[in-house]
């Protein structure tokens, strides 16, 4: 009994040494052929079924027989809806959205970057194809996005939308550092745009971009491709093609900001004569959030800032606005200068508290004081010496209807809101009200240079330097 069990074990031990030998081999084995995927540099991208027929496409345009082929077989479908040249990219993009659209859910849209990850491609990148620097001007409705900029963790952002369209159409020829990629303003939470602009290198029908004069008629109609991705809240007004040394933010000559407010019982006439006190080159570092460990420079140079109103009543009340136009703007600088304003609307600072803030000799502290809303703000528009954005009579009709069926659902939302008023107490109720509660909040304020001060620039670069000395 005892000599067939020493057996039985004998056998089992030969078997699970054997099967560990198999196991060693599989793995070698495995090691290897990694080694032969990760060195592969064919032209196909296998990061979807559509993108073979993008790189099938940049073969297409140096191949006469397959051009001949191709326009044998194309469905007069296709040939209505893309304008000649015959864009092949784009609709081997647009078949892959309507793909994933309809395998959403089942996991196998994932695929393909799962895929990607295993063989070190990145999904939506075409290094193959032709490039050419492009700026794109940008509008976007900030309300449910925590900013433009997607270099902090919190989604959503414009900027991360527009790149996850960029990547759907295969318009990335390269990673984002390496598309030379840049943007004219980074706008906070909740702020919107109707002018932003962004530059880098993306995919092109144009062979030979550097050559000659360039027919822009038989270029991606990079408008019309985008909006068909974008969300609802961002879209594109236009694109133009820029010079090598072209970069959005550094070549910008000028910025220009709205700000919209409901006129109320503010003073216009003295909040105007505060708002051309920024008017100028000044030290804007008390009308910003400062960035010390950054930002050593608070100089910044206002052109325009003036404040009208809207033609649009409400209940008695009047839409107004102030345009601010300069070079350049520190970081939170549009709002915190608002905020100001306000309280010389209202009766609660006189506007030479403008001249001492802007006095850093007399106020080299930043008094403490909530900024302006961030959902009334508009980056309206940038300015370059050379760029002329166009748009395409097809993609001009379809941002035209869009924005219109944008402008009247939020009428109609707003009209909602107006009915919803008439059941609420009577105006003289609510007159008496409001003044009781302005009396108060004027009997209760404390002056802004009578406030409590954040610490000055000096104080914070002597705070960052200890911690990097502590660090080393």
């Amino acid at each position: 009994m005892a000599a067939a069990e020493a057996e039985t074990a004998a056998a089992l031990r030969a078997e699970v040494a054997a099967l560990r030998m198999r196991v060693q081999e599989l793995e070698t084995e495995n090691q290897r052929l990694a080694k032969v995927a990760s060195s592969c540099t064919c032209g196909i991208k296998e990061d979807s079924i559509g993108s073979v027929a993008v790189a099938s496409s940049c073969l297409y345009r140096s191949n006469p027989e397959a051009q001949h082929n191709e326009k044998f077989h194309q469905s007069s479908a296709l040939e209505k809806d893309l304008s000649p040249p015959f864009d092949h990219t784009v609709v081997s993009a647009e078949r892959e959205i309507h793909r994933n659209r309809n395998v959403k859910g089942s996991g196998l849209a994932d695929d393909s970057s799962k895929r990607a990850k295993r063989t070190g491609q990145q999904v939506g990148i075409l290094s193959h194809c032709s490039k050419r620097l492009v700026a794109l001007k940008v509008m976007y409705f900030g309300q449910r996005f925590y900013g433009f900029s997607s270099e902090g963790n919190t989604e959503p952002t414009v900027e991360s939308e527009i790149f996850k369209a960029l990547e759907r159409a295969k318009l990335l020829v390269a990673s984002r550092k390496e598309s030379c990629y840049s943007r004219c303003g980074r706008t906070d939470k909740g702020v919107s745009a109707s002018g932003q602009v962004i530059s880098l290198y993306l995919r092109s029908n144009i062979k030979d971009v550097g050559g000659g004069t360039l027919d822009e008629r038989s270029e991606i109609d990079y408008v019309k491709v985008l909006n068909r991705i974008l969300p609802q809240d961002i879209r594109v007004l236009g694109w133009c093609p820029v010079a090598a040394d072209f970069h959005a933010r550094f070549t910008c000559l000028g910025r220009e900001y709205k700000y919209l407010f409901w006129k109320q019982d503010l003073d216009i006439s003295e909040m105007q004569k505060a708002a051309s006190k920024f008017v100028g080159e000044h030290d804007f570092r008390n009308f910003c959030k400062m960035d010390a460990a950054n930002v050593s420079n608070y100089r910044r140079r206002i052109t325009e800032f003036t404040i009208s109103a809207c033609d649009i009543r409400s209940s008695n009340d009047e839409l107004c606005s102030m345009t601010i136009k300069g070079t350049a703007f520190l970081w939170h600088q549009v709002r915190c200068m608002v905020a100001v304003l306000f309280l010389i609307g209202q009766g609660l600072e006189s506007p030479s508290v403008v001249d001492s803030l802007l006095d850093i000799t007399k106020t080299p502290r930043k008094p403490q004081y909530k900024m302006a809303s961030e959902l009334p703000l508009i980056l309206r528009s940038c300015q370059f010496d050379k760029a002329d954005f166009m748009c395409s009579s097809d993609a001009s009709r379809s941002l035209t209807e869009h924005l219109n069926d944008e402008y009247h659902q939020y009428m109609l939302q707003a009209e909602i809101f107006h009915e919803a008023l008439s059941c609420l107490p009577l105006p003289d109720a609510i007159a008496e009200s409001n003044s009781l509660e302005t009396l108060h909040k004027k009997r209760n304020y404390i002056p802004l240079l009578s406030r409590q001060t954040e610490p000055s620039y000096e104080e914070r670069i002597a705070k960052v330097k200890t911690k990097l000395t502590d660090n080393l």
